[in-house]
């Protein structure tokens, strides 16, 4: 016996449905313009229904090609190396950026004056479940870049300054867990995504779209 579509977990929907899309775009069966809005219906939807209108006229894949890529492209990568358990950024009259392939520490001690410092984990290598932020500065400029599969929780103490937080609180229960502490006096404190999950997605069948080209010739 089926379960019925709205019994179903929607996140599991939105996958599924994601997955056909991507695969017609990839193949050439629907536009750029096409899957683009398609997408945004889908991101935007909380019916399951509404879901599954979007691909109701489409082929779906007909093996897991793109689901594993998938997996591969938003997974978080885990490094197997020893790394230090604590490292630190100190930033005075100056500038420090750690982004890239980095592999980052249990523990990252930020220190700004009069500076400025950039934080991405976009493709980063997680060392462990849980990274400890300490950020300190002092009439600087610190900006943390995140993806959208890992977990944020801000506690850092503002004061004459600015913390915005714009990266979600929650992405899975299995996602490493970055935890933002410290103080930040007459200085500003930005946590952003780097890419959003229609950016994510759009770079995501692209690549898919020149591998099945390369693919065909």
């Amino acid at each position: 016996m089926s379960v019925k579509l709205e019994d179903r977990p929607i996140d599991q929907v939105k996958e599924e449905v994601v997955d056909v899309l991507v695969y017609n775009y990839s193949h050439g069966i629907i536009s750029n313009e096409a899957f683009e809005r398609r997408l945004d219906a889908v991101i935007e939807a909380t019916s399951h229904q509404v879901m599954m209108d979007q691909i109701s006229d489409l082929k779906p894949a007909p093996d897991d090609t793109v689901k594993k890529h998938k997996e591969h492209q938003f997974s978080v990568n885990y490094s197997d190396q020893e790394v230090q358990a604590t490292d630190k950024m100190i930033n005075i009259l100056g500038t420090a950026d750690r982004s890239g392939v980095w592999t980052v520490p249990r523990e990252l001690k930020v220190f700004t004056v009069l500076g400025g410092s950039t934080i991405d984990f976009t493709n980063a290598k997680f060392s462990g479940p849980n990274v400890n932020i300490k950020i300190y500065s002092l009439l600087g400029s610190d900006s943390i870049f995140v993806p959208e599969n890992i977990n944020i929780v801000s506690k850092a103490f503002c004061m004459l300054g600015s913390v915005q937080n714009k990266a979600p609180s929650v992405a899975s229960s299995v996602a490493p867990t970055v935890t933002i502490e410290g103080v930040v006096l007459l200085s500003d404190l930005s946590i952003k995504i780097k890419k959003t999950m229609k950016e994510s997605f759009m770079a995501f069948a692209n690549q898919m779209k020149a591998m099945f080209d390369d693919g065909s010739k």
